[in-house]
């Protein structure tokens, strides 16, 4: 199943949000979040620094990846990023592939 990490940032309403309900509440959200699409939260994380949160999550494709994203960004309390992670096997298999490219100026 492909994996999808998040980047969260709170916004002002997000970290009161979050000051209310504490955080274990916060991670059963995104758990159910993933199950509610057919996958699972595999690794959930708070942070200091650019990103207040970080999650890692297996979902069945891209469009569940996206539903997520959209469904929480919407919400305002919470800007997210997604990014798609890739086994070493999945580069090896991009490695193998034929790709025509010619750079600007060749």
């Amino acid at each position: 199943m492909p994996k999808y990490l998040y980047q969260a940032s709170y916004t002002d309403a997000g970290a009161t949000g979050l000051l209310n309900e504490g955080g274990s509440s916060r991670r059963q959200v995104f758990a159910d979040l993933a199950a509610e699409q057919g996958g699972s939260l595999e690794a959930f994380y708070y942070a200091f620094g650019s990103s207040d949160l970080f999650m890692i999550v297996d979902l069945p494709d891209a469009v569940s990846a996206a539903a997520i994203s959209l469904a929480v960004g919407a919400r305002g309390a919470i800007r997210m990023s997604t990014v798609t992670l890739l086994t070493a096997e999945e580069i090896d298999a991009a490695v193998g592939k034929t790709v025509t490219y010619r750079a600007p100026g060749d």
